[in-house]
């Protein structure tokens, strides 16, 4: 039994089922869309820390889709590999062992959409 799991795959599954969603409840996804945009603007906090952010929340919840749309963001906004791992090391320390679970399919979604990969072992 293999865990690995494909985000990029993910995120295309969720994507299409969301535009699903979208033709039927546009009101709704339309006022989410915009609350999303608004939070996630840059402001006192940068983008990128604000996506370190939803990252952390992310795996807190244990929402594989939300590790996948997350990882790509941060990639694109050149989340560095440590800093990536450094938000992990806080949301094991806030949430035990569920969240190192967690850290760890997170890390593998930022190597999936191009994330920088662990430096070779010398």
């Amino acid at each position: 039994m293999t865990m690995s799991k494909n985000y990029p795959e993910i995120t295309r599954e969720v994507s299409a089922l969301m535009a699903k969603l979208r033709a039927d409840t546009p009101d709704t996804l339309r006022g989410f869309s915009a609350l999303a945009q608004a939070a996630g603007k840059a402001g006192v906090l940068d983008r990128k820390t604000k996506e370190l952010i939803a990252m952390a929340l992310s795996v807190s919840a244990r929402c594989d889709p939300c590790l996948g749309f997350h990882a790509e963001a941060l990639v694109k906004l050149g989340c560095s590999r440590a800093e990536f791992e450094e938000m992990l090391g806080m949301c094991v320390y806030m949430g035990g062992g569920p969240s190192l679970m967690y850290a760890a399919h997170a890390l593998q979604a930022y190597e999936q959409f191009g994330g920088e990969t662990a430096p070779s072992a010398q």
